[in-house]
């Protein structure tokens, strides 16, 4: 067998509070016999993966500058600024691509960006799919967080001093961090329920044996592209807040996840909400990096109103790193697969419905380029 004709780097992550690798020594292992691996010195570290197990996995450890020099395909989880010293026809595979300024550099420099966030939501993607995958492990990391904020339990528990009611928690936002929130709150003993604008979610809520809360009001459509939910306008949303409210006001912990694709987050609870809900309620907002779920939301902080604790993390698959990785990293390496001939190398076919997508307005250039 030929030598790999393509070496892929991975670059160790600069980003304030990511813990995440962009690919973990077990899946070097599985690629390597399609392409070469460098990994910049302490690439894995904070999320639990050596140098050493990337050694043992068939990679070379370097450094930064080395990176650079030598990779045809980058690796990284977000990337920082001090990319910049990649060269002209790099590869990068990262998150990302709803960064117009960090595109437009990219762009600027001749750097190929495959952006992760452009996923298509097809069958055969469903294995490269990074943002399920993490929005998987931040739905569970988001209760986890609740329960340690919170200040009564969460399942019930009877001793000779008493019986203790199980907590009440909702998800607001049945896709696929809402329904992971219901499956972990679900499995630590609280009473759960789950919201979503579409009526269609009914039928997954209630597979985890959760109760599937749909206030009596009109909507117009609310499926929307890619299994998404659609924009609703001022006066639903303004509806939609009234009917949940007085559920809400009955929640112990309330995980919001409501996002749309390009636009700000839909607003969902409000200041009279927030103010009719019971000191010590905690609401996590998984929507902050888009505007947040509700009125109080400020993203990566806590703030506290009337005793209800409102947390808007935007990086919660970091708290369990090592797990996330290996995800992230599974999604990655079957992209790698995809794109990766052995005996080619790397191939951006823009032709390729996988691949258009990732690369976004670079594709008609490249088309362009190739006829």
């Amino acid at each position: 067998m030929s030598e790999p004709t393509t070496t892929i780097a991975v670059l160790a992550e600069r980003e304030p509070r990511e813990r995440r690798a962009a690919m973990v020594p077990s899946d070097v292992h599985l690629l390597k016999s399609k392409a070469r691996f460098i990994v910049e010195r302490g690439a894995g570290a904070t999320a639990g993966f050596s140098d050493q197990a990337y050694v043992d996995a068939g990679a070379e450890i370097v450094d930064l500058t080395a990176v650079f020099a030598k990779a045809d395909v980058v690796l990284a989880v977000r990337p920082a600024h001090d990319s910049a010293a990649l060269h002209p026809g790099t590869v990068l595979i990262s998150l990302a691509g709803r960064n117009s300024d960090m595109a437009s550099e990219f762009e600027a420099r001749g750097i190929v960006h495959l952006a992760l966030e452009r996923m298509p939501r097809i069958t055969r993607a469903q294995s490269m799919d990074v943002l399920s995958s993490q929005a998987s492990v931040a739905g569970y990391a988001a209760v986890m967080q609740a329960a340690c904020m919170l200040d009564v339990i969460l399942p019930m528990m009877t001793a000779a001093a008493g019986t203790i009611k199980p907590a009440k928690m909702i998800a607001l936002g049945a896709g696929v961090a809402g329904l992971q929130a219901i499956a972990t709150a679900r499995r630590l003993g609280a009473v759960v329920y789950g919201f979503d604008v579409r009526g269609a979610a009914r039928e997954q809520v209630e597979s985890l044996s959760a109760k599937f809360v749909f206030p009596e009001i009109k909507l117009s459509s609310a499926e929307g592209a890619g299994g998404y939910a659609s924009d609703q306008s001022e006066n639903e949303q303004a509806a939609l807040r009234d009917a949940l409210s007085p559920i809400l006001s009955g929640m112990q912990i309330v995980v919001t996840s409501a996002q749309i694709p390009g636009r700000p987050a839909p607003l969902l609870i409000d200041d009279a909400t927030i103010a009719s809900m019971g000191s010590g309620t905690v609401i996590i907002d998984l929507a902050a990096e888009s505007g947040g779920n509700t009125s109080r939301t400020v993203a990566d902080e806590i703030v506290v109103v009337g005793g209800v604790q409102i947390a808007g993390p935007t990086n919660l698959p970091s708290l369990v790193a090592t797990d996330a990785s290996r995800l992230f990293s599974g999604n990655v390496r079957a992209l790698l697969d995809h794109l990766i001939d052995s005996e080619a190398g790397l191939r951006l076919r823009p032709d390729d419905e996988v691949t258009n997508a990732l690369l976004g307005v670079r594709a008609a250039a490249l088309a362009s380029a190739a006829a």
